[in-house]
């Protein structure tokens, strides 16, 4: 009795807890922030500064618990993912592993014909110029490399996740004063994206939420998608059905602050390829998406196998 009480009480520890994921064979891990899931209000009034259309109705959202983040995806990170010269280090799946998918079944990102950080900073700085389809697959690589379920954030989850108990248009509230403090964007950037983690988190201890880069969420875009929606969505997901447009978060080092609310979406475009020389364009990169890039969640209760593969681009 005491062994499986032992066993009961370590495993709700875990679930309450921050950790590290290690990449096996790399000196690399990624933080991640307990989200504990809960109710709240998502989108903004018609009163609120910036507000447009796509933002409303509020209407009332409940998610499950999941671990965030804490920082973007650095290209630290996501080179590993390119390269893939660390595919023999994955970890050995158990039945206890919540993935099963080898790494040898996860496509990978072909390599850019021009060098998609222009300048900007690679080690410790926001991998960017990734498509949706990329930051997915760097998902599906990741669980396979370490046996744990990853994915991008849902709309809803980055929206709860930001706010981080705030209704109002920021995390920190409504005074734009306070945002240097928060946020780089286009006033303090210096024109570039700046490293992750150098301005304050939000009060659940995530970084960036604010700027620096915008970033993918796992939805199709769709501008009346709130008005469609229950008196209470219970984790709602709009499940893509083709490449555009897809859900962009939280504005970055290019955006002004209206873009930078925890409420504003912006859904991508094929214009964000249009420098792109090679047929047929790239499904890898974006080559005039210098503003985009990605953080990983994983769910508290894993989704069964077949649920996993609809986070991770098939159908």
């Amino acid at each position: 009795m005491k062994y499986i009480l032992l066993l009961i009480l370590s495993s709700y520890s875990f679930a309450q807890e921050s950790y590290k994921e290690k990449i096996n064979g790399t000196e690399y891990s990624i933080d991640l922030v307990l989200i504990k899931g809960g109710e709240f209000k998502m989108g903004s009034s018609r009163i609120e500064p910036g507000h447009l259309g796509d933002e409303g109705p509020v209407h009332n959202v409940r998610l499950d618990s999941f671990w965030m983040g804490k920082y973007e995806i650095t290209w630290d990170l996501y080179n590993l993912f390119v390269s893939r010269e660390i595919d023999d280090n994955q970890v050995i799946k158990l039945k206890s592993s919540e993935v099963q998918i080898d790494v040898d079944a996860v496509s990978g990102a072909t390599t850019p014909y021009v060098e998609m950080s222009f300048g900007m900073g690679t080690d410790g700085y926001p991998a960017i110029c990734m498509t949706q389809l990329a930051a997915v697959k760097f998902c599906e690589w990741l669980s396979a490399m370490t046996g744990n379920f990853y994915r991008l954030p849902t709309e809803a989850e980055w929206e709860y996740a930001c706010r981080a108990g705030s209704d109002q248009a920021y995390s920190f509230g409504n005074d734009l004063a306070v945002l240097n403090e928060y946020a780089w964007y286009n006033s303090n950037s210096n024109e570039k994206y700046q490293p992750v983690g150098t301005k304050k988190p939000n009060k659940w201890g995530l970084h960036d939420m604010h700027g620096n880069v915008a970033e993918w969420t796992s939805d199709q875009y769709n501008a009346t998608s709130y008005k469609k929606r229950n008196k209470i969505s219970i984790n709602p997901f709009e499940k893509p059905t083709k490449i555009y447009p897809k859900v962009v978060r939280g504005g970055s080092w290019m955006d002004t602050p209206n873009r930078l609310r925890s409420a504003a979406r912006r859904p991508s475009t094929k214009k964000w390829k249009i420098r792109d020389p090679q047929i047929p364009k790239s499904k890898w990169w974006h080559t005039d998406a210098p503003f985009v890039g990605f953080r990983v969640v994983r769910p508290v209760k894993t989704p069964p196998e077949k649920e996993q593969f609809k986070y991770w681009g098939y159908n």
